[in-house]
């Protein structure tokens, strides 16, 4: 495999193995754990999604392919490139797993930054795009868990 075909793959591809990676996680734990973690990963994934398009009507950034005048690897409308929708899924996915257990964020944080790395090697984002997702997913999911805690009073693990 070529770097550019691995890269394409992580671009495009790779985030759905961090949703697998979550869900089965997720139904391997006790089944009365199932109800708090969903009650916490849902609100905390949709506030990310709010966040993000919320960003995005704020701040323009045209995609690199764009302000550079080249054609990227993976095919992209020239539309905003603020936030990177992949990098704010897999970070708010990584965010989340960190706060159930730390081994499983390691390598969810692995496989975000790989996706990131990879919508900014195939042409599609700038660095800033991937990192300003990354700082919405973070802010969005401490933020939610430091609601559910002051609400319910117990932990999301």
């Amino acid at each position: 495999m070529t770097m550019d075909a691995f890269f394409i793959f992580a671009a495009e591809y790779l985030y759905l193995v961090s949703v697998v990676i979550l869900g089965v996680y997720f139904f391997l734990q006790p089944r009365d754990s199932w109800k708090r973690r969903a009650l916490f990963a849902i609100p905390a994934g949709l506030f990310a999604l709010v966040l993000g398009l919320l960003a995005n009507h704020l701040y323009f950034d045209p995609r690199p392919f764009v302000v550079g005048h080249f054609t990227p690897l993976v095919p992209h409308a020239p539309d905003n490139g603020f936030p990177s929708d992949h990098a704010l899924l897999v970070s708010a996915i990584a965010m989340i797993g960190t706060l159930w257990n730390r081994r499983l964020g390691i390598a969810l944080w692995v496989l975000a930054i790989l996706v990131a790395i990879g919508r900014v090697y195939v042409g599609v984002r700038h660095v800033l795009d991937v990192a300003g997702s990354i700082v919405i997913s973070a802010v969005a999911v401490l933020l939610t868990y430091a609601a559910y805690k002051h609400l319910w009073h117990t932990a999301i693990a």
